[in-house]
């Protein structure tokens, strides 16, 4: 018996064989903020054999809160929450692979990104990514572990493509933007996530051994003190799991600008994916203030402002007055 996982191995649902199937299995977790670090850092533990890492933002200090991959000097050097949480899991885990990919995922690369994988994982923080995440997995038939936290309150799911409702069953079409609370306007207490990403890491633990996955919605609200298990039906008629209509994988690319949730930071998109030359952006830079290339992202830092540019031509500003300024700032110093 393997000493590392032998209490895990002792659980009778689990066992020498679902143990196996654990170190075999293929795991993406999309978004690595409060619910997707907690997750991984207990996949990585349980042995799952490889782990994608899938992040598009940087550390900040307000993440530490409740994000358990990340350090201050994490925050301070501004690190690319991917490249940050890889380099943590392996100091973790040397058994197995963990693979950080700092990438924005939107309709050109989901597919791509999750099509060699047995489960995905929910770490986002938005509807928008959570839909893409259900389309794409409907449509190439992977089962995926939903979460969602917010103040005191979570739930959790998972689905399973043609057994299981999928999200638009039992939340409907997505949300308008501005008709939902986030973590910036209601808060989110750390006690909440972890619940909700340690279940998310249970079910996907049941879902690479083979066992019955729970076709409900696990709803908890820890500072009432209450919890509730409401069952799933799938809708016949449902756009993404019964007409297999995967609105969201058609989306044009992603909107330009979007304030990041719980961040005094905004992100740029350029109209076109690019690959640029981050060598050759640091020169031009050097004036402009004090300029890093690490992790394969470059970060300019000024008394005004941050910028943290990646190779795809996305960038985050911290310090802008709004988005107009974001932009302008963009244009400066990157040229497009």
């Amino acid at each position: 018996m393997n000493e590392r996982y032998s209490r895990q191995m002792r659980f009778r649902g689990i066992g020498e064989a679902g143990q196996a199937r654990i170190a075999a299995g293929r795991v993406a977790v999309v978004g690595l903020g409060a619910l997707g670090s907690v997750s991984a850092n207990a996949l990585a533990r349980a042995g799952v054999g490889y782990l994608r890492l899938i992040d598009r933002d940087i550390v900040d200090l307000s993440n530490l809160q409740r994000q358990v991959l990340f350090t201050e000097a994490d925050a301070r050097e501004a690190r690319p929450k991917a490249a940050a949480a890889a380099d943590y899991l392996r100091t973790v885990n040397s058994e197995i692979t963990v693979e950080g990919i700092v990438r924005e995922v939107d309709p050109f690369c989901v597919e791509e990104l999750i099509a060699d994988v047995d489960v995905v994982v929910d770490g986002g923080d938005n509807f928008e990514l959570r839909y893409l995440v259900n389309d794409a997995c409907i449509k190439h038939d992977i089962p995926w572990v939903y979460g969602g936290a917010l103040g005191a309150y979570g739930m959790s799911a998972g689905i399973i493509p043609g057994r299981t409702a999928c999200l638009e069953c039992f939340v409907g079409p997505m949300p308008e933007p501005g008709t939902v609370e986030t973590c910036s306007t209601a808060g989110v207490l750390a006690p909440a996530t972890g619940v909700i990403a340690n279940t998310q890491a249970a079910e996907t633990l049941k879902l690479l051994v083979g066992a019955p996955p729970r076709e409900t919605v696990l709803i908890v609200d820890l500072w009432r003190g209450r919890s509730d298990v409401v069952g799933l039906k799938r809708n016949p008629d449902c756009r993404a799991c019964g007409r297999r209509e995967f609105q969201h994988l058609d989306a044009p690319r992603p909107t330009r600008i979007r304030v990041l949730c719980g961040q005094d930071t905004i992100q740029i998109n350029p109209p076109k994916r690019l690959s640029l030359s981050l060598a050759r952006m640091t020169e031009q830079l050097a004036e402009a203030g004090e300029v890093r290339d690490r992790d394969g992202v470059l970060r300019l830092t000024t008394p005004v402002f941050d910028l943290t540019l990646f190779a795809d031509g996305r960038a985050l500003v911290r310090g802008a007055r709004d988005e107009a300024h974001a932009l302008s700032i963009y244009a400066e110093h990157v040229g497009l």
